[in-house]
């Protein structure tokens, strides 16, 4: 569930960490629908038999899937300020793949607000950093700064 703060409390929240996500599963299904979306169909992601000739032994899901899980991940860790009405995504400002997902993995996300700033009456700018954690992995699959943008009555 997403964190509700009030306007007169931001700054408290500037270094909040949320709990971890609930884990999900990485299925093949999942990096089969993601590869027809993207048109990105390289056999390390959907040729089960190839992929098993590869250092991972494995398919292994996009790094572009990893970062989009985001999306997923945020109905949890978001923090939302009082009267919100609309969110926008404004991109990132740092992304880094760093361990590659196999297929049937779990991954859950970490996240940290680095930033919460009014940028205009309404209108708020944070930075999230969110790092994607794999089952028994030490590395995690991604580190990246989110930004978004609240509006809010």
């Amino acid at each position: 569930m997403p964190t509700i703060i009030k306007k007169d409390v931001i700054a408290n929240y500037i270094g909040f960490e949320a709990e971890p996500t609930p884990w999900h599963e990485i299925t093949q299904a999942q990096i089969n629908q993601f590869a027809d979306c993207t048109l990105d169909h390289q056999f390390i992601h959907v040729d089960e038999e190839k992929a098993k000739a590869t250092p991972f032994g494995s398919t292994i899901a996009h790094g572009f899937l990893s970062l989009s899980m985001l999306s997923h991940f945020a109905e949890d860790f978001s923090v939302i300020i009082e009267g919100f009405y609309m969110g926008l995504n404004a991109g990132f400002d740092k992304v880094r793949f760093l361990q590659a997902v196999k297929v049937n993995s779990r991954v859950r996300a970490h996240a940290k607000i680095l930033v919460i700033e009014e940028k205009k009456p309404g209108q708020y700018r944070l930075c999230t950093q969110v790092t994607v954690e794999i089952e028994d992995c030490d590395t995690p699959a991604l580190v990246a700064e989110w930004v978004s943008v609240q509006m809010v009555k």
